[in-house]
Formats: C-alpha cells, sequence, structure tokens
C-alpha cells in the first residue's frame, strides 16, 4: 500500500502535463453476462505521442456508487505500467518507454458496471439487451478513449457473450467462433476513422434481414423478433435514402448500412454503418421515414465530416436535417418539400421566443444543444444559402465540403471559407447575422394601395438588424400572383411597388425562401 501511495505522488505531480494523444487505432475486447451487469474490458489503443510529456491521459468513468470502472492494469511492450485513475480520467505513466517512436500502444484491463454510455437493460418485450449510446460524450462510462469528436480513429469489437444473442457493431463482421460454455465471440472491424460519440456495440435477440444493396453496399435490419415484418419493411427504405445521398453528396463511406431497432434515449442515433433506432420506430407503415432519411444523411455529415468541437453542432445536425428535407423533394416534390420548411420555421420561431442563444454555442450543456437552432435553424441556413448561391453552386459547395473534410474534422469558418471560394462571394455578413447572433428577423409590415402603387412601410422589431431579400406576392381578385422583391437592410424602411389594381392580399415569403417571423396588413 505505502508503494502504490508513493507512485500515486510521483504520478500525480505530473498529471498536468499529461498529452491527450492522437489515437489511430482502438481495439476493444468485451466479456458480457447474463448473470450480471459487470463487464470485463481489454482495450488495446495505439496513438501519436510527442517525448516532451511524460505521461498521456484518456478519459475512463472511475467508480462511483457501485458504478463506473475500475483499472486492473495498464501494459506497454508486455510491461507493467504506472497508471492513476482520477474520476474520469486515465493518466499513464509514459517515462519507462522508448518515447522516441512517434507512435505508442497501450493495453488496458478494466472491468465495472456502466452507469451509462452502455446501456444493459429489458426492451419493451421484456428481453434482456446490451446497447451503447455514446452521444455526446457518454463512451468514457465503458470504454477507455479520447471522448471527443475531433479525435478520429479506427475501430475492432470483439464480443464474447452467450450464444442466444446477435451482436452488431460498426464496419464488417470478420468473425463468429463458439466460445464454449454457451458463448459466442463476434468480432466486427471499422478500418474508417471515426468518433467515440459513433462507436457502438448492440447485442440482443434480433431477427437479422439482409433488405437489399445500395451504392455496392448491403443494407440490412436488425430487429426484435416480434417485430420483424414491421421492421425488414420500414428500413428496406434506407435503400433509396442511401442511393439519393450517394448520388447527390457523395460517394458513400462506409462498407454496410445496418439498422438496428434498439434501447437509444434518441429517435434515431447515426452510429457511423449501424444506426440504432428507438426500439418503436418500427410500424410496418413508414411512419418515420423521416428519422431513417436524417439518420441516413448522418452517415456523410455527422460521422465521416464531423464538427471540430460540438459548439459547431449544426455542421451534424443542420446538415442532416436540411438533406433531409432535399430527399424529400426529390422523392416527393415541391409542395411536400416545402410543407416541411414551414414546419421547421415554426418550431425555430418558438424557439428563439424563449431562447437567446445562437446556433454556434459553447455551451458545456451539450445536452442542451439539441434544440431547433442546431437541426431546425441550421437546415433552414443551409437552404438560404441554396437560394443564394443557386442550386448548381449550393451543390457543388456540398459536395466539395464532404470531399475535403470526409475522415476529418471542420468547423463553421471552415465550410464558410469553401463556400465563399466556390461561390466567388463575401459570405462572412450572411454566415454572421444567421448562425452567430440569436433570433430570427421579426417583421412589422403594413401597407395601402395608392395611384397604382402600394405602399409598405416595414420595421424590423428584434434586437439583430438582419439584412436579406424579401418576396412578396400581390395576388388579384382573379387569384393571380404577381411576385416582388425587395431588399431590407434597415431597422425601418418604405417601399413602393407598382401594381395598377389593388391587391385582395399580399403574401409574405409566397416560395418558403426566408427564415422569419412576421405580418402584415392593411
Amino acid at each position: 500500500m505505502k508503494l502504490l501511495l508513493t507512485l500515486s505522488a510521483v504520478l500525480l505531480a505530473s498529471l498536468l502535463q499529461a498529452q491527450v494523444p492522437d489515437v489511430q487505432h482502438y481495439d476493444f475486447q468485451l466479456q458480457l453476462s447474463d448473470q450480471h451487469d459487470s463487464i470485463r474490458g481489454v482495450a488495446t489503443i495505439r496513438f501519436q505521442y510527442t517525448d516532451t510529456f511524460s505521461s498521456v491521459r484518456f478519459n475512463l468513468a472511475g467508480l462511483q456508487r457501485g458504478k463506473g470502472m475500475r483499472v486492473n492494469e495498464v501494459r506497454a511492450k508486455d510491461k507493467r505500467i504506472a497508471f492513476s485513475h482520477q474520476q474520469n480520467d486515465l493518466f499513464i505513466d509514459m517515462r519507462g518507454l522508448d518515447r522516441q517512436q512517434p507512435e505508442q500502444e497501450v493495453v488496458i484491463q478494466y472491468a465495472g458496471i456502466p452507469a451509462d454510455g452502455l446501456i444493459i437493460s429489458r426492451n419493451k418485450y421484456g428481453s434482456r439487451t446490451f446497447f451503447a449510446d455514446n452521444w455526446p460524450n457518454r463512451a468514457h462510462h465503458w470504454l477507455p478513449c479520447n471522448d471527443r469528436p475531433d479525435d478520429k480513429a479506427s475501430v475492432r469489437f470483439s464480443v464474447t457473450a452467450p450464444a442466444h444473442y446477435q451482436v452488431i457493431a460498426n464496419g464488417l463482421q470478420v468473425e463468429e467462433t463458439n466460445a464454449g460454455k454457451g458463448l459466442k465471440q463476434t468480432v466486427w472491424q471499422e478500418p474508417t476513422p471515426i468518433p467515440t460519440k459513433v462507436m457502438v456495440i448492440g447485442v440482443a435477440e434480433m431477427a437479422v434481414g439482409l433488405l437489399d444493396s445500395a451504392a455496392g453496399v448491403p443494407v440490412s435490419a436488425w430487429v426484435y423478433p416480434q417485430d420483424r415484418e414491421k421492421g425488414f419493411k420500414d428500413f428496406a427504405l434506407t435503400k433509396g435514402m442511401l442511393d439519393y445521398f450517394h448520388q447527390y453528396i457523395g460517394p458513400y463511406p462506409f462498407k454496410k448500412l445496418a439498422n438496428v431497432q434498439s434501447r437509444t434515449r434518441f429517435g434515431g442515433m447515426e452510429n457511423a454503418s449501424a444506426i440504432f433506432y428507438e426500439e418503436n420506430t418500427p410500424t410496418g407503415k413508414g411512419t418515420h421515414e423521416d428519422r431513417m432519411a436524417h439518420e441516413v444523411a448522418h452517415q456523410w455529415f455527422g460521422d465521416m465530416v464531423s464538427e471540430k468541437s460540438f459548439a459547431h453542432l449544426w455542421i451534424s445536425e443542420g446538415f442532416a436535417t436540411y438533406c433531409t428535407n432535399l430527399y424529400w423533394e426529390y422523392k416527393y416534390g415541391k409542395a411536400a418539400f416545402e410543407d416541411r420548411l414551414r414546419a421547421e420555421r415554426q418550431q425555430v420561431v418558438d424557439f428563439v421566443a424563449h431562447n437567446k442563444t445562437s446556433v454556434v454555442n459553447t455551451t458545456s450543456d451539450l445536452q442542451s444543444l439539441l434544440n431547433a437552432n442546431s437541426y431546425e435553424k441550421g437546415g433552414w441556413f443551409l437552404h438560404m444559402l441554396r437560394r443564394k448561391l443557386g442550386d448548381a453552386v449550393f451543390r457543388q459547395v456540398l459536395q466539395a465540403f464532404y470531399k475535403n473534410y470526409a475522415g476529418a474534422n471542420a468547423d463553421t469558418r471552415d465550410f464558410q471559407k469553401l463556400a465563399e471560394e466556390i461561390s466567388r462571394q463575401n459570405l462572412q455578413p450572411f454566415f454572421d447575422q444567421w448562425l452567430y447572433h440569436p433570433g430570427v428577423p421579426r417583421l412589422n409590415i403594413t401597407w395601402a394601395h395608392s395611384r397604382g402603387k402600394v405602399q409598405l412601410q416595414l420595421q424590423q422589431t428584434g434586437e439583430t438588424i438582419y439584412h436579406f431579400p424579401l418576396e412578396l406576392a400581390f395576388v388579384d381578385a382573379k387569384g393571380k400572383q404577381t411576385l416582388h422583391r425587395i431588399q431590407v437592410n434597415k431597422v425601418k424602411e418604405r417601399y413602393e411597388l407598382p401594381s395598377r389594381e389593388k391587391p385582395t392580399v399580399i403574401l409574405l415569403d409566397p416560395n418558403v425562401n426566408l427564415l422569419f417571423e412576421g405580418t402584415i396588413r392593411e
């Protein structure tokens, strides 16, 4: 005991100098049981390291109130090395190793009951299940890792579990072996670097169906046996989604697309190549087609192109939201597309009425970022950018953003810079007002008709003064619409627009191109 205390004191003195390494690959060997909720794990982590630091730091939840992980030993090159496990961080002493090597590997043996991250529970039919649910930074509750979106790595999961379970994870299955004593070992391997937020395993009794292939990869369903027919039917819709995004954005980045009925706390979770859906998603009626499209779109934006930090979460959620709308426009037409935009606009208006945060948001309360700013306002920003640049240039920007940052991370300014280079426009004011300021334009407009003209008086009543084009449709007695476009730049402005006859009504934004709240009255 005295020796351990002395060692800990030495290590603690160097903790502030610990390096957060750049992980290249994770290899997780996990053992699960039906007798208890404890897991046993061996994590082999290969990482890049600079010798100016005496220790490295990984995230791993410690023991608290009977749950959490206990590290039994850490090895490197078959040599036991010193470590200190402090709350949610694991510090590993590198001083006894050859620190001149740019790449190092450590092996961590640990065990415990996950307090979060790996959800061990029963599904709606009472069957025992194990489903990872890592977003945003909950992987460290069951995996030693760098639990942040900007450190991507390839991953291999080797899961030994009771043989009556099916096991799904990222990547391709490379092994399934009878391990004896009623156990089965299943190995999945994902060579594409991904963030920990979308690294998963799912272990449950499931019906597994190969539904079809799209873009050259298999599309499958993993559902509770009781929901086999409904799940296979609904998840077959994802083939068309994958085909569309593959064609519109760029090549699908993974080797499979598995759709998994699960116990996730979210409606859907975009785990790379293995999407987990809330367990009531399968209905057999395609009820949640838009949810599926959103999660499939995430394979491009969120998984392959990831935000540098959660402050820029809209790069995941706003992109997936708008890509869902693009798919809806492609499949169901303009009217259905515009209906979605109107509904999402109202969600933003309702949200900003009581929330004064911007889309780019540095809050440490990551769960609070799951809001209409990140999703619907981010999506609406992309819609307005599309209208500003035109369809062809917008698509070129989207494709270039994916191509340039696939397998990497980006933030809002990275996207802005690329969009400016392609469009040859200065987009800074546009990005600033929509993404770095709270709220939306609030408009109070009155009008009158006199001598063949409509006089408009417009006032912006919000805290931020926006600059934007606004379309108005003058509707005559026969229902014919005449479209006019004005540029709004000030708090108060007056406009005169030609109209031989007095309009019966004036419509604001008839083509659904602007995110705003407002009224117009005579």
